[in-house]
């Protein structure tokens, strides 16, 4: 009876009862076969009502709580909760998963809706951001993410009749969200005055842009657009849960228990009252509608669920019952009849009869009920209660029969005894009282003794005793009815049990796992009949077990379903079923239980995991079922890849080394010298497995350590893949045998795809996997990869590897998968072995669902090592570690066939048959069904033909890959050689290398063409170095070896133990000379005395050299005083003085062979004569060492006989060569990878020609040829950009500032002037209505502002002038040059050209000089890029700064947004380019790693995205040809980038001998681009000068392209011909703007201005068809022909700086601008030009006289100009003041001019006195600086605004203040500018903490008052506007602050100013 197997015995889920209704909604429908479907627990269920039938759907692992329709209605949609929660798409008909979207959410799913056409899904996450995912489901692919709000979103739809619109509603708010390429953007539901900003919980939509929404209070709100309309008032008494919408119309429903139907246009049809319903009670609250047609169907709050004909609406009908929320415990089986009983948490007690799935009956008592009992006969029922109360009532009436108290805790358990006579209840007081059925229920006993509370009881057949189980695992036995407690063994083993449901004793030590606690399991049910019990634990399973189970961890067969804890299982009477309960899913599962399987065949309903009999793995206590272990397997399941240091963290080391420089401080030169990797000895065998395989051209391909290798063996040589930065791990070939994939070993490990004969990254994979990745593979096609990482769970990912994405990821096995195999006849399937499972996937959307294997009867489960596919889809065969193969056909095991002693290993499939290879070293070849082998092949040494590269070291190695082409066998074993075996026989080895363990021991013969190494593998190697490349022989060590050394005369070789024993040896016959054992630990180092050879140093770990007197074999002398151990020691040429260097970095001098220890000093070192150097410590050695390493960081050293390179072999992976000496800190060098981790020891060959290394555990012996640097043509190798760069010549102070810029400050808005003082719509009030003037009888009270007098006409008529009451966008005089580049095209054919100023994009018409406007942009645009393809004519990207920052893609022709992008970049976008199809965008970021990111734009998906560099990048620019190659230039930086896959890979431009002799070695700062044909790219530099690069080796270049910096290039796709902008001095034929030939050779130059001193600085150029457009950095635009050099100027902005000043002509249609760029300028508003410009000086305000003829100006500096207004001739100027002059007015009688200053005055000058501007007075006691004046109409008062937000008023010009209320009401003013007053106090917004209004202006008629504010916002109010928060429209296109605003005179337009943004935009007034 001890079987530990799992039981026969099957269950199938029948039905399920109860429906969740509590907090959730709208999750009920009707498919369109009419079926119900809806869900409990974790189960989704698909309802006939018309069959009375049930399916399921069991693919969550927690609670569902959100379910919605495809609009096919077809399809649903579930959502879960959990830590990581998933959302199924299913089918109801079949119950099958057709997608599963994965890694969107957090918390769970809370609510999902699908789009109109079905194809995409939007759903709302339970996270603490309730952030908004949309997928494109049938991919598990998300679209756009989004944070939705900071409180709970309940519901969230797609708005069915307006296109990519989703509406979003919760907690207080709702949200309008439109979805623009990968950006969704919110726009909030304005509320207004038609209704109260309340939680909002449902949505429905109307036709156009109508949607409703259900409210907590029961209205419903109808919203257009995204405001408020209308509400229907009460609709429901309390909160409407669920709004749904058909083609009849709308249907409603709340917590009121009502339903409501509504037509189309939401007028009420009719309702339905459930709670007057036959099944209805008070409070019953509804929580979904469904109507279809003339059904309804309704979900209440406490699982029922109603069906309502519409036509017969008082009598609804009830489908579904289930107990309401609260924990359900309390469960019995009637003993006669198919009837169950269940009490719950909700006070109810519930009969159901099982056999037609209904409620029988229920009663509602008043408590919470805990546990049920029948008795005998089941004509009575007994429930407990949670406060120690029972009460026994009538089965048939449920009418109470008795009710008793006499225990305070609950009463957890209670069952009848089999006669009838008693009732034991058990509680929580740890008693179990016994009462007498007959005698009215009287207690006749009490068992005590139990220490904690009793969970368990049981009766014995007789009735005369009783067993319980307790809290504490006790298990007691009582002699009933007394109580008595029995202790007697044999008493006790002779008992009868009526029932087993306790979960202790012998008979169910299986049901729990080996280690667990006992309190996992909550119930338990035995059936005796058949052998088996039924178990419910806290993990939401239900098992099955043998009983009695005796053994712990005895297998199981496991159902899924509830979501969280079982509280209990039961057999049913006739024990044909089982039903359990769930704790907190109140859900009660019915299943059928089939006693011998018989339920196989029906097995596959829901298609899920759910129904697999896992025969659980957990178990291996009992040895039955477990072969004998293997040492190697058990080894390499165990292997970790974990590493201390990650080749990612060489990034940080580096900003280290950046920090850790002193200033000033320069790093040594690097080597001339460069290496080249030539061959590599070693085959990764030991833990890798099929990972060796034929290319297309007969080469094989395989790896080692961290380099793919690709062997040619008729020419013995090979090629090398070394993009991988740690250690491969697995390979897999194409189909077509063209292309690899190798998965390496990292934190975020990559997979590569690369081409074997090429050697080109075709994609490289990352993001999928942690540690490593193990196993990949193609399928079929070869258009997918499947891939299996080594995290915890072995998460297996499908990549669609050409695009780099990631289709599907699921966890894998939670033990080590070794291999995953895609099905070859379909394509969505795949199969996984590893240890102790074999699992069959199928790949649904992003996810995937898996079963497992079934092994029956056939055999055993062990570790599955290998698989392969038979001749159809369903035949697969796996490898076992017990020496058979398992044929599989489907799920199911058919046979297994014995075909290696000991594990198979590999295994591969041919046309024909199967070869297989085992851990016995022997090869099979099968026939096709593997039913005859029809012939073996032994390794062994007698095989191995004559000519072999190598030789067998042991005989019969395992095999670890194998794989058929070429006929011939290829076998790779696993010591680490490559066999190729021929069908009749004879074996070749190709290549071989070390055994697993480390090499550390490496030396080279001292005269010939041989190096020696020895390996923990216990074995010493010869090799050969020449051509043959191979091992030329061998020794088998008694230990491992750590170092081995030649004598001087290469006959005899010294090898180094780990035991501290070492060896002599013969060279050539290998036989022992000596061996001496003197030391402990292990010899690190061995030397012979150079010259004789006299002596042999040896050095160990035990901190000491022991010298050897090589002829007598005596120990003459040790040197001591080494307080570590002995990592190197080096003699000098004499044989006389020993250099050791210890691991407490102490370097140590010695004579020999006394050992007496001798001082040198540092610079004696190095001139000392050394026989050897490959020690690492001391000065000479300083630089070799990386920042913040430890003592083991450099394995090893080795110098060149003429003491110029030194070689070090360090811990990352790195060869790296650096110039001897190598002094001062982090010298630069070249370094080389290949090598994985550690590489230990580096030596050069006798002569040079070659350099050895040896790699720690990737047992790699690399051969590198040396590259001397006289005859070095340039073939440097990838590595020789080591850190290279950093000190740059030259400096330029427009490249300085542009890279300094700061946009910080210019996103977050910030008040462009800090003020003191509280702002006005903060101020208290005063109360208002005492301050009534007392002058008010007098009726005609002045007009606050004065009413302006028109300009007249041409014709002397006044026009009849409308109030202004909107605005639109004219014109702007402005372009961003100043730091921005490369951002001003032509775009349709010339005709047009489109730029950027502020925020908004711009496009202007050449021939009519008018302007339209792109203002989609919400802050300063800093970068633009046209679209070239003709395909997308006038596409044009912008980004813009901003946290995070956005690009848009938009149309130039309709200025509709295409797409918005957001994602990757923070603070902003600096530069956008378009690829040559014109699909992809390029985007960089202003973030501190500087991203690059790819995008197709769209639809807005990431294609791939990597830091670009740590210092700003300027430009990005696609090659003008192609889709994946792009170059980036930025401050000493040029990258060349290939797309690969989803990973960006970029090469470092190298620099070097452009040919005229000039040695370039330090990068520029490059700044633009332009390219030639042939992969030929044009930078160009800071210097002036252009680099030509071919590919990434910089080739020649042309010097002083311009004196100055070449800020813009541009490449004309027609001809070829390129332009280049720059800076230069303005002379006759010199220009900043030039014209190259294709080749930039020959150009042409052309000035863009007569004459200057200053320079001209060109920031974007263009070109096309003979017109060259130019951007300069002064934000000016100009054409010029290439012929003729004419230049026209098309936009003439302000330069840097912010604008101010600003004034309308009294009467013309002219404005005048002053900024601080120095300019004072002239704008006509008709004709859109500038008219003139005077240079003045930082300028900050700008006025002009009544009477037009003078202007104001006032400056930073504290002074004031006067100019007349004729020819801008100087009139007058004074200085008073120190402080800027914020504003000047002149007095509407010509009179006075009013200066105000930042030094807190107003200065009155006289201007009737002349130029001279004497000062009449002053106004005093301004409380703070001034910001605006305004005069009053008859020049006697000005008011005074001022920064401390307080508005003064003053007389003219005595200035004195005025302050009686009367006096000031009955003023008017002439103008009005003033931001300050009761007047005005609505122009302040809520949210103006941070923010302040800078300028206001009351137009002409005095109605209308513009605003400008530091959001960018021009603001048009009523005037005047007291309240606060006042009405207006608001217009955008200035970025960040608007400092002024003024309408012309004729009210006709409105001029604003920008700050930061340096625009004049002048807007159109309506």
């Amino acid at each position: 009876m001890a079987d530990k197997t799992a039981p026969e015995a099957q269950l199938r889920l029948e039905w399920v009862y109860g429906y969740r209704g509590h907090q959730c909604r709208n999750n009920l429908f009707y498919t369109s076969n009419k079926d119900i479907v809806y869900f409990v627990a974790g189960v989704g269920i698909v309802y006939s009502v018309r069959e009375h039938k049930q399916r399921f759907f069991l693919g969550h692992d927690d609670d569902i709580i959100s379910l919605t329709l495809h609009p096919e209605r077809s399809l649903v949609a579930t959502g879960q909760i959990g830590k990581k929660p998933y959302i199924c798409v299913w089918d109801t008909s079949t119950c099958e998963t057709v997608s599963i979207l994965k890694e969107g959410h957090e918390h769970g799913v809370s609510a999902m809706g699908f789009d109109r056409e079905g194809s995409r899904l939007v759903s709302v996450g339970l996270d603490q951001h309730s952030t908004i995912n949309v997928w494109d489901w049938r991919k598990g692919k998300i679209l756009a993410t989004v944070r939705g709000h900071s409180d709970k979103v309940f519901d969230v739809q797609f708005h069915p009749f307006m296109e990519n619109t989703i509406v979003s509603c919760g907690v207080k708010h709702i949200k309008f969200w439109s979805l623009c390429g990968n950006a969704l953007t919110a726009k909030k539901g304005v509320f207004g005055k038609v209704g109260e900003i309340q939680t909002i919980l449902c949505l429905a939509f109307g036709a156009g842009n109508l949607t409703y929404s259900g409210t907590m209070s029961g209205d419903i709100y109808i919203w257009k657009d995204n405001n408020l309309d209308s509400v229907i008032q009460g609709a429901h008494n309390g909160a409407i849960y669920t709004l749904d919408m058909c083609d009849e119309g709308f249907t409603s429903g709340g917590k009121d228990s009502i339903v409501k139907l509504w037509d189309i246009d939401f007028k009420p049809i009719s309702s339905v009252n459930l709670a007057t319903a036959q099944n209805g009670y008070k409070g019953l609250c509804v929580r979904s509608v469904c109507w279809r047609a003339d059904r309804l169907v309704v979900g209440t709050q406490d699982s029922e669920i109603f069906e309502v004909d519409v036509k017969d609406k008082n009598r609804p009908h009830c489908l579904v019952q289930g107990h309401a929320e609260g924990e359900l415990w309390a469960l019995a089986i009637h003993p006669r009849k198919s009837i169950f009983a269940t009490a719950s948490d909700d006070q109810t007690l519930r009969l159901w009869n099982m056999s037609n799935c209904e409620s029988l009956s229920k009663t509602t008592l008043d408590l919470k009920i805990r546990s049920c009992a029948f008795d005998a006969d089941g004509n009575q029922i007994a429930v407990g209660f949670t406060d120690g109360s029972f009460m026994v009532l009538k089965s048939r009436d449920l009418s109470e029969i008795a009710r008793m108290k006499d225990r305070k805790e609950v009463i957890h358990e209670m069952k009848f005894s089999p006669c009838g006579k008693f009732l034991a209840v058990a509680s929580n007081d740890n008693f179990v009282d016994i009462y007498s059925v007959e005698q009215r229920f009287k207690r006749v006993g009490t068992c005590s003794g139990s220490s904690s509370f009793i969970t368990h009881i049981d009766w014995s057949d007789d009735s005369k005793y009783l067993q319980t189980n307790s809290g504490a695992a006790e298990r007691l036995f009582f002699k009933m009815p007394v109580g008595k407690q029995v202790t007697n063994k044999e008493e006790i083993m002779a008992i009868h049990w009526s029932t087993f449901t306790g979960v202790l004793g012998a008979e169910v030590n299986g049901i729990w796992e080996k280690y667990t606690d006992t309190n996992d399991v909550n119930a338990v049910d035995a059936n005796f009949s058949a052998e088996t019990v039924v178990t419910g634990d806290d993990f939401g399973l239900v098992k099955l077990f043998r009983f009695p189970c005796l053994k712990k961890g005895a297998k199981f067969r496991k159902y899924t379903g509830h979501s969280a804890h079982v509280s209990n299982v039961r057999f049913s009477n006739d024990k044909h079923r089982v039903i359990s309960t769930g704790g907190a899913d109140h859900a009660i599962f019915q299943w059928r239980f089939f006693p011998k399987g018989s339920g196989v065949d029906d097995m596959s309903i829901g298609g899920v995991d759910a129904y697999v009999d896992s025969n659980s793995e957990d178990s291996d206590s009992d040895l039955s079922d477990v072969g004998e272990i293997d040492s190697d397997l058990e080894r390499e399941k165990q292997v970790n890849y974990d590493r201390a240091l990650y080749k990612e963290d060489a990034v940080a080391l580096k900003k280290l080394m950046r920090q850790d420089m002193k200033a000033g401080a320069k790093r040594k030169k690097g080597p001339e010298d460069s290496l080249k990797l030539q061959y590599v000895h070693g085959y990764r065998g030991y833990d890798c497995r099929n990972n060796l395989f034929y290319t297309q051209s007969g080469e094989i391909v395989y790896h080692v350590a961290a380099t793919g290798i690709v062997y040619n063996k008729d020419k013995n040589e090979q090629k090398f893949y070394t993009q991988h930065t740690d250690d491969i791990l697995c390979l897999c070939i194409h189909p077509l045998k063209d292309l690899v994939a190798t998965g390496q070993v990292g934190r975020e490990p990559t997979i590569h795809i690369w081409d074997a004969e090429t050697l080109k990254t075709g994609a490289i994979l990352k993001g999928g996997h942690q540690r490593g990745v193990c196993a990949v593979d193609f399928s079929a096609d070869g258009k997918k990869l499947v891939s299996v990482g080594l995290d915890d769970n072995h998460t297996i990912v499908v990549w669609d590897w050409k695009k780099g994405e990631k289709l599907a990821s699921t966890r894998g096995h939670k033990d080590k998968i070794f291999v995953v195999k895609w099905n070859p006849f379909d394509g969505s399937k795949l199969v996984s072995v590893g240890v102790k499972h074999i699992k069959f996937w199928t790949q649904t959307g992003g996810g995937f669902t898996s079963n497992r294997g079934t092994l029956g009867k056939v055999a055993k489960l062990c570790d599955m090592l290998c698989v392969a596919y038979g001749k159809t889809d369903d035949i697969c065969f796996s490898g076992g570690s017990d020496g058979n193969v398992f044929i599989w056909q489907g799920l199911t095991l058919q046979k297994v066939i014995k075909a290696h002693e000991g594990p198979v290993f590999s295994m591969h499939s041919l046309d024909k048959g199967f070869v297989t290879g085992g851990k016995d070293g022997v090869v099979g070849l099968w026939d096709d069904q593997f039913e005859r082998c029809l012939k073996t092949y032994a390794i062994k040494r007698t095989a191995v033909a004559p000519g072999s590269k190598g030789i067998l070291i042991q005989e019969s190695p395992a095999i670890r890959a194998i794989v058929l082409g070429h006929g011939k066998i290829l076998v790779g074993t696993k010591n680490g050689e490559i066999i190729e075996v021929d069908k009749s026989g004879p074996m070749t080895i190709l290549t071989q290398g070390h055994m697993e363990g480390e090499i550390w021991g490496l030396d080279c013969h001292p005269s010939q063409a041989i190096y020696a190494t020895v390996s923990d593998d216990k074995t010493l190697r010869l090799w050969d170095l020449s051509v043959d490349h191979r091992m030329l022989n061998y020794k088998e060590l008694k230990q491992g070896g750590r170092c081995v050394a030649f004598s001087p005369d290469g006959k005899a070789l010294a090898i180094g133990l780990k035991d501290g024993s070492f060896t002599v040896v013969n060279a050539e016959s290998m036989d022992d000379i000596i061996t001496i054992h003197h030391r402990k630990e292990e010899i690190s180092d061995i030397r012979f005395s150079p010259e004789t050879g006299k002596y042999l140093a040896v050095a160990s770990h035990d901190n000491f050299v022991d010298i050897y007197n090589v002829q007598s074999t005596k120990r003459v002398g040790t040197c001591k005083s080494a307080s570590s151990y002995i990592t190197h020691i080096d003699w000098d040429s004499k044989g006389k003085v020993i250099m050791v260097n210890s691991g407490a970095k102490e370097q140590l001098f010695f004579e020999a062979p006394r050992g007496k220890r001798i001082t040198m000093r540092s610079n004696d070192i190095e001139k000392f004569n050394w026989a050897s150097w490959t020690c690492v410590l001391g000065t000479s050695t300083e630089g070799i060492w990386p920042p913040k390493s430890d003592v083991t960081d450099v394995n090893a050293t080795c110098l060149t006989k003429d003491r110029s390179i030194l070689a070090t072999a360090d811990d990352f992976g790195f060869v790296k060569l650096f110039a001897y000496p190598a002094k001062g800190k982090y010298a630069k060098c070249k370094k080389y990878s290949g090598h994985s981790a550690h590489v230990t020891n580096v030596r050069w060959s006798h002569d040079e020609k070659y350099l050895m290394s040896i790699g720690g555990a990737d047992t790699a012996v690399m051969v590198w040829s040396h590259i001397m640097s006289a005859n070095k043509t340039n073939t440097c190798g990838e590595s020789d950009d080591s850190d290279t760069d950093s000190e740059e010549e030259g400096y330029d102070s427009d490249v300085e500032r542009e890279k300094n810029m700061d946009y910080n400050t210019k996103i977050y808005v910030s008040p462009i002037r800090e003020k003191e003082g509280v702002k006005p719509h903060c101020q208290q009030q005063d109360n208002k209505t005492n301050d009534k003037p007392i002058a008010s009888r007098s009726v005609n009270k002045p007009p606050l502002v004065q009413k302006g007098e028109l300009p007249p006409t041409a014709g002397g008529k006044r026009k009849k002038v409308t109030p202004v009451s909107d605005l639109e966008l004219e014109y702007v005089h402005g372009y961003r040059g100043f730091d921005a580049r490369s951002n001003l095209y032509y775009c349709n054919d010339g005709s047009d050209i489109v730029f950027h100023a502020a925020g908004a994009g711009i496009v202007q018409n050449m021939s009519t000089g008018s302007q339209s406007f792109y203002l989609e942009h919400t802050d300063d645009i800093i970068c633009l890029d046209p679209n070239q393809h003709p395909k997308f004519r006038n596409v044009i990207a912008t980004g813009q700064i901003g946290n995070p920052p956005s690009v848009h893609v938009w149309d130039a022709a309709t200025k509709k947004t295409l797409s918005i992008i957001r994602g990757v970049h923070s603070k902003g976008v600096c530069s956008v380019d378009f690829s040559c199809t014109g699909k992809l965008l390029l985007s960089v970021g202003l973030e501190e790693e500087h991203n690059l990111a790819v995008w197709r734009w769209q639809d807005g998906t990431k294609v791939a995205s990597c830091p670009g560099h740590s210092q700003r990048i300027f430009r990005a620019e696609f090659r003008p040809d192609s889709d994946t190659q792009f170059v980036t230039v930025g401050v000493k930086h040029v990258k060349f980038w290939t797309i690969a896959g989803s990973q960006l890979v970029g090469k470092r431009g190298i620099l070097g001998d452009v040919g005229s002799g000039t040695n370039i070695k330090k990068m520029q700062t490059m700044l633009s681009l332009a390219f030639g044909a042939n992969s030929v790219t044009y930078t160009g530099a800071l210097s002036g000068d252009v680099y030509v690069w071919k590919e990434n080796q910089l080739i020649r270049l042309v010097q002083k392209a311009h004196t100055g910096p070449v800020f813009s290039m541009f490449t004309t796709l027609r001809d070829g011909l390129i332009v280049t902008g720059g800076k230069e001095v303005p002379s006759k034929d010199n220009g900043p703007v030039k014209l190259w030939d294709q080749d930039m050779k020959r150009c042409k130059a052309f000035p863009i201005r007569d004459e200057g001193k200053r320079a001209d600085v060109v920031k974007s150029v263009c070109r096309c068809k003979g017109k060259i457009l130019v951007g300069t950095r002064d934000n000016s635009i100009v054409e010029v022909g290439e012929k003729d050099g004419g230049i026209q100027v098309l936009v003439a902005g302000h330069s840097e700086g912010e604008v101010w000043g600003l004034d309308s002509h009294p009467t013309l249609n002219q404005f005048i601008t002053a900024s601080f760029d120095g300019s004072v300028r002239m704008w006509d508003i008709a004709k859109k030009t500038l008219l003139a410009r005077i240079e003045v000086g930082s300028a900050r305000s700008v006025a002009f006289s009544p009477d037009g003829e003078l202007i104001a100006v006032g400056l930073n500096n504290g002074e004031f100009i006067v100019l007349s207004v004729n020819g801008l001739k100087l009139w007058g100027k004074k200085r008073d003041r120190a402080g800027a002059i914020n504003d000047v007015k002149f007095s509407p009688d010509n009179k006075y001019l009013a200066v105000g200053s930042e030094d807190k005055y107003v200065d009155f000058y006289d201007l009737s006195k002349g130029p001279s501007l004497a000062r009449t007075n002053f106004c005093k006691g301004i409380p703070s600086f001034v910001i605006q004046m305004d005069f009053s109409a008859d020049s006697k008062f000005i008011r005074v605004g001022t920064g401390d937000y307080t508005p003064h008023v003053y007389t003219v010009p005595a200035g004195i203040l005025v302050e009686d209320k009367q006096q000031l009401s009955a003023i008017t003013w002439s103008t009005w500018t003033s931001v300050l007053g009761d007047e005005v106090l609505g122009i302040w917004p809520r949210d103006s903490d941070n923010a302040d209004v800078n300028c206001a202006h009351l137009s002409h008629l005095g109605t209308a008052l513009a605003t400008g504010d530091d959001n960018g916002f021009v603001k048009l109010f009523d005037f005047p506007c007291p309240n606060r928060n006042a009405t207006h429209k608001r217009f955008v296109g200035h970025s960040a602050h608007v400092t002024n605003v003024k309408f012309s005179s004729d009210d006709k337009h409105l001029i604003s100013t920008g700050g930061d943004d340096c625009c004049v935009f002048v807007w159109k007034c309506l």
